[in-house]
């Protein structure tokens, strides 16, 4: 199992390096073929089929061909936006704020799940595993989707280590854990759990239930021990090389599909969006301070 440190201080350099040798030139305006990147939550197998709808009617709505692209990670996809190999892409509200602050990606576009446009992070573990409460987790094995994930890692990260002292996420990985184990996605951090790869799964809620088919009995195997403080909803970014005019087009059609049902049901299995909503900046502060945090915490 990989430790967190390694892995995230590697995306972190990754980033770093594609900033050098990123297109920072004159801006693209409206390309030729807009490419849209999607990372794996659930389904990944079957994402690339499942967008392709909508990248088709959004190819309708701009006049323009469109490309949905999946990409292995969050991080793979904010390296992508940074070159301008994507030019639109669906990340959470971590990835939005490296994005944001490595290349000038600017959100647009927010999900709204049953109704709201926050949601929390929480800690899965099995039922029989004799944990009970945060405190319970020292010297466990933590389980978590993504190094750039905002519910997966981030928010959960920051409460741990405010809650216990835990001054470095070094101190948190190495001191407080066991061991760490990214697992790709929500849905496959929580089946560690459930198949005792793991013993705590950091996801958002509730990731449980688009498992349950799979899973039958995932409710009773596993239970919630708790969670974080709201968390502002994934976004839809633009990089900074389309032009103002082709961006506001980009909202308005995406905004459109809230009156598409076929729409709104690929955004639904996809990434669980039961609407579009517009969005800004300052609703991920709350994002970008804990990041200040956690940034001085490992001295990068």
């Amino acid at each position: 199992m990989k430790k967190f440190l390694t892995v995230f201080m590697a995306a972190l350099l990754a980033i770093g390096l594609a900033a050098c040798g990123s297109d920072s030139g004159g801006g693209e305006g409206k390309p030729e073929k807009l490419i849209i990147g999607f990372v794996p939550s659930q389904d990944s197998d079957t994402i690339a089929d499942t967008v392709k709808p909508l990248a088709d009617r959004l190819g309708e709505e701009l006049d323009v061909e469109v490309e949905g692209r999946v990409m292995t990670d969050y991080t793979a996809l904010i390296e992508a936006m940074g070159s301008n190999e994507v030019h639109v892409g669906f990340i959470p509200a971590f990835g939005y704020v490296m994005a944001n602050e490595q290349y000038d990606v600017n959100v647009i576009l927010k999900s709204i799940r049953f109704g709201s446009g926050t949601y929390k992070a929480q800690y899965v573990v099995r039922a029989d595993s004799g944990i009970e409460t945060l405190a319970d987790l020292e010297g466990k094995v933590w389980a978590y989707a993504d190094a750039a994930s905002t519910s997966g890692f981030l928010f959960p990260a920051a409460q741990l280590m405010n809650e216990f002292d835990i001054e470095t996420v070094q101190d948190l990985q190495s001191g407080f854990f066991k061991d760490t184990l990214q697992a790709g996605g929500h849905d496959t951090a929580a089946i560690a759990v459930y198949e005792g790869d793991a013993d705590v799964a950091t996801t958002f809620d509730d990731v449980r239930t688009g498992l349950e088919e799979e899973y039958p009995d995932i409710m009773e195997k596993t239970k919630i021990i708790g969670y974080t403080d709201d968390i502002p909803n994934d976004t839809i970014s633009v990089t900074k090389e389309l032009d103002e005019e082709f961006v506001q087009q980009i909202k308005d059609a995406f905004l459109s599909f809230n009156d598409d049902e076929e729409m709104i049901k690929i955004m639904n299995d996809v990434y669980n969006w039961d609407e579009i909503s517009e969005a800004s900046d300052e609703e991920y502060k709350v994002v970008k301070d804990t990041y200040e945090k956690f940034k001085d915490s490992i001295s990068f």
